[in-house]
């Protein structure tokens, strides 16, 4: 396979996974200046994020139903490209679950897993650019062992965020609309996750 062909993978998962850092982004500037009368408006810019991954995902899909020879297995470009795009999904979710329960206020400890989202955003992107190198890289695998670290920290932190909001708040729904958000923050970690578990897979398959 010529190396434009192969190129085209690699900077599809990559061109992907830096949406799903600007829709972190986005989502975490919408939060942190928090207007429920804006909402509306903030959703669908989100919405645009995850519309442009879902063109890369299906032209992806579209490239992949062409090609007799890839650079890595078929179904490991379908989960990786798969993985990707549920990051960005689960991005766009918190801000639909803010919307649905009617939040008003912003929680800090939204703010503090978002902000590890954030950072399990930037370390996928880094990740995918070196993907290319897989064969050779010798620094994928700390790529992936900080997005593992990352998404150990959005756990602890999901606990402690769901441990407070049942210690200390009373309103009923507003207990039942954290504990939504907050589930959903934690999957975008996961998300990321699942991303690094494949490219390890990738990495032990190829070694």
């Amino acid at each position: 396979m010529s190396k434009k062909q192969d190129a085209f993978y690699f900077d599809n998962f990559t061109a992907c996974a830096r949406l799903s850092l600007d829709a972190a982004r986005q989502l975490k500037k919408t939060l942190e200046n928090f207007k429920s009368e804006d909402i509306s408006q903030r959703q669908d810019e989100l919405h645009e994020i995850e519309r442009a991954g879902d063109e890369h995902k299906h032209r992806l899909t579209d490239q992949l139903a062409k090609a007799f020879i890839t650079p890595i297995e078929r179904e490991d470009i379908v989960s990786l490209s798969h993985h990707i795009d549920e990051v960005t999904d689960k991005i766009e979710e918190v801000l639909l679950r803010i919307y649905i329960n009617d939040v008003h206020v912003i929680r800090e400890d939204a703010l503090a897993m978002l902000d590890i989202v954030i950072e399990c955003c930037e370390e996928m992107c880094s990740l995918l650019e070196e993907f290319k190198n897989f064969r050779h890289s010798n620094k994928l695998m700390t790529h992936v062992i900080h997005i593992n670290s990352l998404e150990e920290k959005a756990d602890h932190l999901y606990i402690d965020s769901m441990r407070r909001l049942h210690t200390q708040e009373k309103d009923v729904l507003a207990i039942i609309a954290w504990r939504e958000i907050y589930d959903y923050l934690e999957k975008c970690a996961d998300a990321c996750e699942h991303v690094a578990d494949v490219v390890e897979s990738v990495v032990m398959k190829n070694s």
